[in-house]
């Protein structure tokens, strides 16, 4: 198992169960905490091949370097990071997908997720990366005429792709939930339930450029809904996200930048994705950007 230590105590983590185990009478002291964030979003590339009006993504284009990127994971690997999770823009459009997921299982103790719309795993890209990718997030958004009119593409195929993805993969649903989606909670939690999704991530949608983001009146429904759910996924949602009900955390000591970073498909670290400025990695590596982008927001 992996060992990481921080204010909480001494923190073990397993890459291909999951599983996780907090120690918590043990109180290392702070030089000797990890100093990698605890997870560390990369987006490694901003294409995507749909077109949803409620994407946060950047759409300029950019795409990381295969070398940086590899160089990026090791050093974190060794800062005692658990996880990467590899995003965009659509990460099954990223050409050197499969060779990373393959460095972080055979050259560190990373484990590795990735969040995709599900649409391109067919048998050669899950061939390619089985062994190597420790949990999936599959992205859906609405069920049935919802999920096709929102995100262009055939509810039936997706669901021919859940399976495929459940097959080989650890996974979980992602739903970005917004006024267009909150009607069909109940039935995303039985889409859930029915192909063996092992989490469902509730996402209240984020104001763009383009969108105002959730209305109030949809997080309350939101809300109610979270209250009275009694089925068997268990449900979780982002750090920043406001359902206005309990959540559990249980690192309360690791917040910030010690608990999560972002690296955008630019090569910028960031403290959110959603966040308008960062420090740009240079050739001194990620975590010389990170300790100081920890002093601007210090400052």
């Amino acid at each position: 198992m992996r060992i990481r230590l921080g204010p909480d105590g001494m923190h073990l983590f397993d890459r291909q169960s999951g599983l996780n185990v907090l120690l918590d009478e043990v109180a290392p002291s702070e030089h000797a905490w990890s100093s990698a964030p605890r997870q560390v979003s990369i987006a490694v590339t901003n294409a995507c091949d749909l077109a949803c009006s409620y994407c946060y993504a950047p759409k300029h284009h950019a795409v990381l370097d295969m070398n940086y990127l590899l160089s990026w994971m090791d050093e974190l690997d060794q800062a005692g990071a658990l996880g990467i999770g590899f995003g965009g823009g659509e990460p099954t459009l990223y050409r050197h997908l499969p060779e990373v997921c393959a460095h972080a299982a055979e050259n560190t103790d990373l484990a590795v997720t990735m969040t995709t719309h599900g649409h391109r795993f067919n048998a050669d890209l899950i061939s390619r990366l089985r062994g190597t990718v420790n949990f999936v997030r599959v992205s859906v958004d609405g069920v049935g005429n919802t999920y096709e009119r929102l995100r262009g593409r055939s509810f039936a195929d997706l669901r021919v792709s859940l399976d495929a993805i459940a097959a080989d993969f650890q996974w979980g649903m992602n739903s970005v939930i917004n006024q267009d989606t909150v009607a069909d909670l109940d039935a995303i939690a039985a889409l859930a339930e029915a192909h063996g999704a092992s989490e469902l991530l509730l996402l209240p949608e984020q104001p763009t450029a383009g969108t105002p983001g959730v209305e109030q009146k949809t997080l309350h429904t939101l809300e109610n809904w979270v209250l009275s759910y009694t089925g068997p996924v268990p449900l979780a949602t982002s750090a920043d996200a406001a359902l206005g009900v309990p959540i559990a955390d249980a690192l309360p000591g690791e917040v910030g930048l010690r608990s999560y970073a972002h690296i955008d498909a630019s090569g910028t670290a960031r403290t959110s994705s959603y966040a308008s400025s960062g420090v740009c990695i240079g050739d001194d590596g990620v975590m010389a950007a990170l300790k100081q982008l920890v002093r601007m927001e210090a400052a």
